[in-house]
């Protein structure tokens, strides 16, 4: 069997969006030890994966997820909308154990010791590590949007933002809407998980009611965003909502103060007053009247909060206590020595999406295997974004964007024409094409392979 040598880069096309791989050679001596890694999504299974192939099976990874299998929530969009299904994103942990030789338990952590390099576990008893990956992703906080803060209210007015039974349920809520109805959708501001989702998943949702109902449909999708503006592929989304999906989506920048009556299916919200010297700055708008109703919910590091473990162990350390600040070149915690904090739950300057978490892996695996050999992480990595985004069952857009290194402010920044350039952007899609769409599956397949055979 053929390894991938950590000296590869698998470059980037921009209309492919592929992945890389990386990066430097270790440096120091052979590498071993005991890495537990926390979380078994993009991130975990990758770094899991890595760990042992750049160690050449030296290095012994324990993985600990809670579920038996992971469900990607990249292209869940596809299972709402109704042409992809549950079994098409679900993947077990097979390819990790048996190939790989990881080390695969299924349980939580519920505390960490950094001084002591051991970790808790929710069925009891402790495991020690030389080094620590944390991936758990993230958690949702309802109490941020009033009349959702019973259990019972959120079986009813689902999020779906983390794919699983939520998916099925939201499609199910879906399928019961009759013509003229309104599905409404709100998205918390950034920093949120897969940052063109929510806009993708408007577009699905319109395209279904049109396919189900016909062109000259009156059902309404109504995108409620508390950013000012659109936070991914711009370009993309403005057309999709004005031109493609125009008689449908209608879209609120700025939306605040959401509130949502589960029983009535009502959502009231301010918006900025259209006269910016008037007071008040923020009016009330008029009332959704909406058969479906879809919070996005504001995250936080999953761990995190006031009662959170990753709180008591001290990594939750942004200054709004909700997610773990990390050094990029390792992304060994700021504030525990040893532990490393990837995928949703860091804060690197870096989206929270699947693919991202992919490279985020990658650049940690590097970084640890050579520490473990004595070396030091490599001084300039490299990462890339890349995402598909459907915009309707057989249409796609992209979006890619290459993050270099800035040793002067200690970050990864957007690379241009081959150099690290404070004003570049990402480089977004010239079409919805049909082309794109099928590409997006190639890019899927290729992610869920890359992390998990």
């Amino acid at each position: 069997m053929m390894l991938m040598k950590r000296r590869d880069f698998l470059k980037v096309g921009a209309a492919a969006g592929a992945m890389a791989s990386l990066y430097g050679c270790a440096g120091g001596g052979k590498a071993s030890g005991h890495v537990v890694v926390v979380g078994g999504g993009y991130g975990g299974a990758t770094i899991a994966k890595y760990l042992r192939m750049w160690s050449e099976g030296n290095v012994q990874v324990t993985l600990i997820e809670r579920n038996p299998t992971f469900i990607s929530c990249p292209i869940s969009n596809l299972v709402i909308g109704g042409t992809k299904t549950m079994e098409d994103i679900t993947v077990s942990y097979d390819g990790l154990k048996n190939k790989w030789g990881v080390r695969i338990v299924q349980d939580e952590v519920v505390a960490v010791d950094a001084a002591k390099r051991s970790i808790s576990l929710k069925a009891g008893g402790a495991m020690s590590y030389d080094r620590l990956v944390l991936s758990p992703g993230v958690d949702f906080m309802w109490d941020e949007i009033p009349g959702l803060k019973s259990a019972e209210a959120q079986s009813k007015i689902l999020h779906a933002w983390k794919a699983g039974p939520q998916t099925v349920a939201l499609r199910k809520q879906l399928e019961s809407m009759k013509d003229g109805g309104t599905y409404a959708i709100s998205i918390p501001k950034a920093p949120y998980r897969c940052p063109p989702g929510p806009y993708e998943r408007a577009c699905l949702v319109a395209d279904h009611l049109k396919t189900r109902f016909g062109a000259n449909t009156t059902a309404k999708v109504i995108v409620l965003d508390e950013n000012a503006k659109i936070q991914a592929e711009v370009d993309t989304f403005t057309k999709a909502f004005n031109e493609v999906h125009g008689t449908v989506i209608t879209y609120v920048p700025g939306a605040s103060n959401i509130n949502i009556d589960r029983v009535g299916l009502t959502v009231n919200y301010t918006v900025p007053n259209p006269d910016p010297l008037a007071t008040p700055a923020l009016v009330q708008a008029p009332t959704i009247n909406a058969k479906v109703i879809n919070p996005i919910v504001p995250h936080r590091a999953r761990g995190a909060g006031a009662s959170g473990w990753l709180s008591a162990a001290g990594l939750a350390n942004s200054a709004d206590g909700k997610w773990c600040n990390v050094d990029v070149l390792s992304y060994e915690s700021t504030a525990k020595a040893n532990v490393h904090v990837i995928g949703d739950a860091a804060s690197c300057g870096l989206p929270k999406a699947g693919h991202v978490a992919n490279q985020e892996a990658k650049i940690c695996a590097d970084a640890i295997v050579r520490l473990l050999g004595g070396g030091q992480p490599d001084p300039a990595p490299v990462a890339n974004s890349a995402c598909y985004s459907p915009v309707t069952a057989s249409t796609a857009s992209w979006l890619t964007v290459v993050y270099q290194y800035d040793s002067v402010n200690r970050k990864m920044t957007p690379a241009f024409n081959g150099g690290v350039t404070a004003g570049a952007t990402p480089i977004e899609a010239a079409s919805i094409s049909n082309s794109n769409f099928r590409q997006m599956n190639t890019w899927f397949n290729s992610l869920m392979g890359d992390s998990f055979a």
